[in-house]
């Protein structure tokens, strides 16, 4: 059985600004206000795990334990087809450079692994998203979401982050980066995984 989540205040293991407001708005409705792991100085520990509820475990449990409050925290990525999963857990870091994350340089890279493999389209491709709610006694709950899509190149659209401009959700024929905020918000494999979160430990 799920353990629930009785507090009104959540600690969300990231220091990533946009996610946190994403998850603010998507857990506003239950009476949950958020604070973020930035916000209480907390470090960011090393992702370690070769799996997303691997990592986002060790960020969920490392807030827990330095702060005695439960934590939600998230891993997520862009898993692709035609390069064997590919960048999956590894697509912030394909996006890495001296100077901070450059996701651009990360979408183009992606198009060149897919022309040099000659990936037939459309390019099947997933947004994942893993949450982790840990609490400072051990205990954790684990709530997948998946949204599944395509790839397309030449990138299209300023908003949303990441990836969002090459990724085709299923069912539409916009990009995330096309695509109002909210209306992403509200198909999005985060806001599918929170679904998940809510139904266990709010239900």
């Amino acid at each position: 059985m799920t353990r629930k989540f009785t507090g009104d205040r959540l600690l969300i293991a990231t220091h990533n600004a946009g996610k946190l407001e994403e998850m603010a708005h998507l857990l506003k409705p239950h009476g949950v206000s958020v604070i973020g792991a930035g916000e209480m100085n907390l470090p960011e520990p090393e992702e370690t795990e070769a799996t997303f509820v691997g990592n986002a475990r060790i960020k969920a449990h490392a807030a827990a334990r330095a702060t005695g409050l439960p934590a939600l925290s998230d891993d997520s990525g862009i898993e692709i087809d035609a390069l064997g999963g590919a960048p999956g857990v590894y697509t912030a870091d394909w996006a890495a450079t001296a100077g901070g994350r450059d996701f651009v340089m990360a979408m183009q890279r992606t198009h060149d692994e897919l022309e040099a493999v000659y990936a037939p389209h459309p390019r099947i491709a997933r947004f994942c998203c893993t949450l982790v709610l840990a609490w400072p006694d051990g205990h954790d709950e684990v709530f997948p979401g998946v949204m599944p899509g395509h790839v397309i190149w030449p990138m299209r659209g300023d908003r949303g982050h990441g990836y969002d401009p090459i990724f085709v959700p299923e069912g539409y024929d916009v990009t995330f980066g096309e695509m109002d905020r909210w209306e992403k918000n509200r198909i999005s494999h985060r806001a599918k995984a929170v679904e998940q979160f809510v139904a266990g430990c709010f239900g």
